[in-house]
């Protein structure tokens, strides 16, 4: 019901357009808009759309502050899609570090070796072969389609989505994912098909400046004469977001088994958070400290040896989108016939482990080990 109230809200707006120019005014004006106040940004300086997609993937989750240093980063080291196919795992998984989501630097690679394999090294120009490549939603491929090759592709962010609500007062719940069938059609209605690359751009900086989640700046907006929810005192009501998420909550136990000289890492292979990525031994279990771990799990002993001691613990916590991390470490001074944790850990100098890639989250650990044995 409210899909159809919506739809004849829209219709019943377009409709009232008195030519074809005239719906294309809204695109107008926010491409106009655009060319004035754009952010100068490097992506936006090219057509490559091998460089599009890198920042496409790198800004999903990312604030541009945050995420320019890796793009940069990741230019510098793979110039282009053979160079990053011709990358191993361990090393794309370095750079990604910080990031989060490391299934998509993965796929990354994934994808350029496909291109390279599968496309002769050039990147594919249709929205649809753009899609087929490992990792690829319908929103990165219509960003890549139409920035680099101007298809009239809608884009929908959460800036995108945000833009829309309020200019057509959209009262469906953009966390529902029957809601998307609606944005892309009023997005691709609004959408000047003949400058879709600008017309894309111009909406979601308009979202990330202008027309923001909080304290929107409707004073500076280019299509504020057109906003709908501006009329009717509902900016601050747009868009709906009403979230089903419910996090759980996880406890690690990190042991840094450490003999004077080294220590012991190893690789998370499980279908689970930060696949393929390195950490300490870790135990996930819900004890409070390090003597209830102790009672509860006697291996602990034989991968610490005799006369071993606790030097340190290290509690954080850790937010990722579905689930909270509470993680304590434990620096461990091994005794005398302490065993490995596992057959696949390996045993590595303190100063070696920037060469592996870890969480975030274990590296705000090993960024203090030095100062905690000294």
């Amino acid at each position: 019901m409210v899909e159809n109230r919506e739809k004849s809200k829209i219709f019943c707006y377009f409709v009232s357009m008195e030519s074809d120019e005239k719906s294309f005014e809204i695109s107008r004006l926010l491409c106009q808009w655009y060319e004035e106040n754009k952010r100068e940004l490097p992506w936006r300086q090219t057509r490559d759309p091998y460089r599009i997609w890198l920042s496409e993937v790198i800004l999903q989750q990312t604030r541009i502050a945050q995420g320019l240093p890796y793009y940069n980063s990741f230019i510098r080291h793979y110039p282009d899609v053979k160079a990053l196919a011709a990358a191993d795992e361990d090393s794309i998984l370095r750079l990604w570090q910080g990031l989060g989501y490391y299934s998509r630097a993965r796929h990354l690679l994934e994808a350029a070796r496909s291109i390279v394999s599968d496309h002769g090294g050039v990147f594919p120009r249709r929205y649809e072969d753009i899609l087929r490549l490992q990792g690829i939603g319908r929103y990165t491929a219509s960003a890549i389609a139409s920035f680099a090759y101007d298809e009239p592709r809608p884009v929908l962010d959460g800036n995108v989505y945000r833009v829309l609500a309020r200019l057509y007062d959209i009262e469906a719940n953009i966390l529902d994912s029957r809601s998307e069938k609606l944005f892309l059609q009023l997005a691709l209605e609004t959408m000047d098909p003949r400058h879709a690359a600008v017309h894309n751009q111009a909406m979601m900086e308009l979202g990330a400046l202008c027309c923001t989640p909080a304290s929107p700046q409707c004073d500076r907006c280019p299509i504020a004469a057109h906003c709908l929810a501006l009329a009717s005192g509902k900016v601050s009501e747009r868009p709906v977001r009403i979230s089903g998420l419910k996090r759980k909550t996880r406890h690690f136990h990190y042991l840094c088994l450490y003999d004077g000289h080294s220590l012991y890492l190893q690789q998370r292979q499980d279908k689970d958070i930060w696949q393929h990525l390195w950490e300490f031994p870790l135990i996930e279990d819900d004890a409070t400290d390090w003597t209830a771990l102790l009672a509860s799990h006697p291996e602990i002993g034989r991968w610490t040896g005799r006369g071993a001691s606790l030097l340190a613990c290290r509690h954080y916590r850790h937010q990722l989108t579905h689930q909270t991390i509470q993680a304590d470490f434990y620096l461990v001074r091994t005794g005398t016939s302490a065993g490995s944790p596992s057959e696949k850990a390996v045993h590595i100098a303190v100063n070696e482990i920037d060469k592996y890639p870890v969480p975030i989250l274990v590296k705000r650990f090993a960024d203090q080990l030095e100062a905690l044995i000294s």
